[in-house]
Parts: C-alpha cells; structure tokens; sequence
C-alpha cells in the first residue's frame, strides 16, 4: 500500500458567492503522476496551493503527512535582491560538493543553459518572470522533494525545454508530483492520471490526456445533459488521435476495445484539401514570397539567403531555441522588421493578423460583448460561413454572462483569449500565432483548433506546444538561429535529432541526408582543427545553396500544376525545374566530397 503523503478532506473555498472548491476530497500517494486541467480561474492553482498547504481553507482540513518533504514551483516566483541564481539553487554548497553530482549538472545544463560563473552569479531579481520560474524549477529539482507541486512549468521552456522536463519526470523513481499544465503533448509524457478541476469539483480519470479525452468523451456520450458544442469538440479531439501514433490509444487502461471503436467511427477532423481550395479562392496564388532573405537582430544574423514561398491553405509550424529567431520572422513578414537582404512579396488581397506575446491595451470599462463588437458585428472565417460577435465569444469561452464582463475585471488568460476574438472578428485570411498557447486553458485550445479546423486562409504558428503544434500545421520549419531556416518533412521529431546532433559538435548545420555534420565533424581526427572549421564552413554554405534550389524546385512543382492546360508555360516550367534538379545534384556531390574529407 503507497505511503499517502497529502490528504484532502471535505474542503471548500469561496471568492466572494462563487465557490472554488466545493466539498473536495483527495489525495496524493507516493508514486503518483498526476497531471491537472481545467479552465482559467477555475481553482487549479488554488489547489496547487491547498496540497502545499499555502493556501487557507475555509472549511475541511488538509493534512501532510510528517517528514515529507515538498516543493511548489508557483507561476511567478519572486527572488529576493541580492541573490545570485547560484545561492538561490544551490545555497551555500562549495562548487565541490554539487559540481560532482552528474544529477545536478544536468538539471543545470537542461533548465539554464549552463553552470558556468556568469550563469550562476546573476542576480535573480532583475530577471524576466520567464527566467526566474526556470530557476526555481531548476531549484526544486535539486532539492529533488518527495512532493513535487508545478504550476504551469512549460509557459516559459523551449520544445527541447519541455521535452527534456517530461524526460527528466519520467525517470524520476521516488515521490509523486503534481502537475498544472495546459501542453498535452507534456500531460500525456508524465501524467499516470489526469484530474480536472470543474465546477468546484475534481474528475478523475485514469492515463494522461489522451485517456481523459476518451474517457471524456465516452461519459458524454452516455449523458444527456452534455451540451452539443462540448461533444463536437471532443469529437474533433477524437478525429485527432486517430490519426496519431498507436501509443496515444493503448495508455487508456479503462475498455481499449470500445475506447478504439470509438476513435474508428469519427471522420477527420478537417479535409486539408478542400479548406486549400477555399483558400485559393480568398488568397490567390501568392501569400508570402520571400527571396534571398537575410535578417539581422542584436548584431547577430538569424535568417541567411533564405527563399521561401508560403501559399495559400499553407499551414506552417515554426521550430527553434528561444532567441533564435522565429518571432522577428514573423515580423519581418508583416513588415514589421527590416530586411538586410533580399526582399518579401506579399498578395495582394492577403489580410493578415498576428497574435503577439504582448497583451493588447483594452479599454477597462468596455464589457467583452462591447470591445468584440467594435471590430465587428459579423465575420466570415470561410469555409464555417458567417459567425455573429456573440457567437464567436461564445466558441472561444466567454458564454453567457461572461460576455457582459467588465474587459478591465478580465484575468491575463482572459484577455489574452478576447485579444484573440478581436483578431478573428476582423475576418482576416492569414492568422500567424506567436505562442497562442501560453494563456490557454485545455478547453480553450480546443476551441481555437476547431475555429482553425474550418479556417479557409494561411496560418502560421511558433509554438513549444507540440502537441497544439501536429494538430494544427500541416508542413514545419526550424528557425536555427545561426541564418538557417530549415525544412523539417519529419516534423517535430526532425527537429529533435536536428538540435540532439547539434549539441554533439560545434553547432553547424546537418547533411541533406538527416546525418548531422556535427557529428561528422566530432569523429573527424585527420584534419587539423583550424581546416575542420573551413571544411565545416564549407559544407554551410553549400546546405544553404541547396536549400534554397529546394525551394525553387518546390515553387516549380507547384507551377507545374497550375499551369497544366498551358503548354507554352509547362514546358518552360519543366526546363526550369530541369536545371534546378541538376544544381541540386551538382551541390549534393561537392558536399558528399567536403563530408569524405571529414571523415577520413
């Protein structure tokens, strides 16, 4: 029998007439994995702070068990000035004494960067709210605590952030931990079971959060009582693990054969082709065409001769570290950063919107109904047909009186959810998304996933939300950071063993083949170190080359189809993509030579 190590009994909290939690009862043992969903404002933080006992109750009773120790890793955590990062992870450890533990090396390295003086010796409270909830992560896996309590721990990592965290949970051997998080992607790695916060009370449902979306789904199935747009959703989300790896429907422990038939019975949830089709007809043929590109930010380069064609129904997934790049692209698309080479043409009926990181400046006094309507009474997003202002509050969370509410009584999560109304509701036909998922509860992801299922236009997404990521886009770029942007026809799990190569040498580019010249370079013992740097160098400049002949050769094919009834064009369009292909072969010899060189 598990060692219970925090009980919950009975317990209840108000704000105000609205209850929080209501009578809740339950607990946390050893070995548990548990991962939390549930709306914003709708008490999993006040949980969070209930189970680590920071948080007054107003009736029931919460009991730790002795000697067990535990950790709340909060949304925003404070550092007191004065404090270094190193003494506020580390103490008063000599380097010694935590620099030979190989566990504490990693967590450093994986959460920071780095453990050298300049990392360590900052000053925490001068830093970003992102950089300060890394380090007091960085400092409750040290203290490695019986219970681990993570409130939102993927708002501010990276993809290999997030993907390196669920690792380093899931070999963790001892204790339990508790998790809010709305990345999926993340709740399906950790979680063994998945709780949510509803109503004032909690579900509980077996599996991470592919088995609560079946689970989900099954109940509503057998009530009544469950309104038609929830059960839409939840079909959607259905259609969408259909489509995913065989592992997203085995974890389920509860009926797999009836969980799998009910997955069988549901259309995709979108027809790719046909919303391509609408899209042409909004757009035309050009939406963004960038050539021979380059963008400099910082005095650093973070796009390089990049070629790029992005077309109408196109939805893309932008990959890359923090800082390497992506949302100055996204910038530079709108005109909104300078070039320092190249140029980008844009179409001419494209109406693009961007959702930024930064909160829009609302008037406080305006009701949500009231600050939608201002952009619009009604929107056509395309293939859905024409939705009213109310209407498109109400799909993206604000139903009922919601929609009478003061925007200045909003929470962040809550603005940041009728920031993205008011883009909507403008009837834009290119949606790009910078970080769309960092305020969004789970049920509002879907509901923006499903306006996007029927979206007739372009939309370009940078996430570290994989899972928001592989639902949503259809092709991926990885932005590099050194002036590469990468195609990735494997996805996001390209993009992985493109950065894992990476860190194995000195961070050049990988071969046409997906071997990475990084490791090439590190096997490489014949060359003298200063002409392994120029052959590197080299093998660069000819990925590049090659990458942008790609990109012709994609604009060449797409060309050949369009002009299939024009015989004049098509044979011009078949002679351009002749000497194409025969570059691209030419510069794929010069770098299997450069690559021999390396490794002899």
């Amino acid at each position: 029998m598990p060692r219970n190590l925090i009980n919950v009994n009975d317990v209840s909290i108000r704000y105000g007439e609205r209850r929080i939690l209501d009578h809740v009862s339950t607990g946390v043992n050893e070995g548990d994995r548990i991962g939390v969903v549930g709306r914003n404002g709708g008490g999993k933080s006040t949980l969070l702070g209930v189970l680590a006992g920071q948080r007054t109750v107003d009736s029931g009773r919460v009991v730790q068990a002795a000697e067990a120790s535990l950790a709340l890793v909060a949304q925003a955590p404070t550092m007191a000035p004065g404090v270094t990062v190193g003494q506020y992870i580390l103490g008063d450890s000599a380097e010694h004494e935590w620099a030979s533990q190989s566990r504490i090396r990693e967590i450093l390295e994986g959460l920071l960067g780095g453990f050298d003086e300049v990392i360590l010796g900052r000053d925490g409270s001068v830093m970003s709210g992102g950089e300060r909830q890394r380090v007091a992560l960085a400092a409750a896996l040290v203290a490695d605590p019986e219970v681990l309590i993570l409130d939102e721990p993927t708002n501010h990592l990276d993809v290999e952030g997030v993907t390196w965290l669920a690792s380093w949970l899931k070999e963790r051997r001892h204790g339990a931990y508790v998790v809010v998080t709305h990345d999926r992607w993340f709740l399906d790695e950790v979680s063994a079971n998945t709780w949510e916060v509803v109503g004032g009370e909690i579900d509980t449902y077996e599996g991470g959060y592919s088995a609560f979306v079946l689970a989900k789904a099954e109940r509503t199935r057998r009530s009544d009582a469950e309104q038609a747009r929830r059960a839409n959703l939840l079909r959607k989300e259905l259609a969408w693990l259909r489509r995913g790896p065989p592992a997203r429907t085995t974890k389920p422990r509860f009926r797999i054969d009836a969980a799998n038939a009910l997955i069988a019975q549901e259309p995709p949830a979108r027809d790719d082709l046909e919303l391509v089709k609408f899209a042409g007809a909004r757009l035309g043929r050009t939406v963004f065409e960038l050539t021979d590109v380059s963008i400099q930010a910082g005095g650093r380069t973070l796009v390089d001769d990049l070629t790029w064609s992005i077309g109408p129904g196109d939805r893309v997934g932008l990959l890359g570290a923090n800082g390497a790049g992506k949302s100055t692209l996204l910038k530079a698309l709108l005109g909104q950063h300078p070039l320092s080479a190249g140029r980008i043409r844009t179409g001419k009926t494209v109406q693009p919107v961007m959702l930024t990181q930064r909160l829009e400046d609302l008037p406080g006094d305006d009701r949500v109904l009231e600050s939608v309507q201002r952009i619009a009474e009604y929107v056509d997003l395309g293939k859905a047909g024409q939705i009213s202002a109310s209407q498109l509050c109400e799909r993206l969370g604000f139903s009922g009186n919601a929609q009478w509410t003061r925007v200045g009584d909003l929470s962040g999560g809550e603005r940041r959810r009728l920031q993205l109304t008011r883009l909507l509701m403008s009837g834009p036909n290119v949606v790009i998304l910078d970080e769309p998922t960092n305020d969004f509860d789970v049920e509002t992801l879907t509901s923006v996933e499903d306006i996007l299922d029927s979206f007739a236009g372009t939309v370009i997404v940078v996430s570290h939300d994989r899972y928001f990521l592989e639902r949503v886009c259809t092709t991926y770029r990885a932005v590099l950071g050194d002036g590469q942007v990468r195609d990735l026809p494997g996805g996001v799990d390209e993009y992985m063993e493109i950065r894992s190569g990476q860190s194995l040498g000195s961070g050049t580019k990988g071969s046409p083949g997906g071997v990475q010249t990084t490791i090439l370079v590190a096997k490489s013992d014949a060359l003298s170190g200063g002409q392994r740097r120029e052959v590197a160098k080299q093998v660069a400049a000819i990925e590049r080359k090659m990458a942008k002949r790609r990109s012709e050769a994609e604009h060449l094919h797409a060309q050949l189809i369009e002009h299939a009834t024009d015989a004049q064009l098509l044979l011009a369009d078949t002679a351009s993509l002749r000497d194409v292909e025969s570059a691209i072969a030419e510069l794929e010899q010069q770098w299997l030579e450069l690559a021999e060189q390396l490794t002899d």
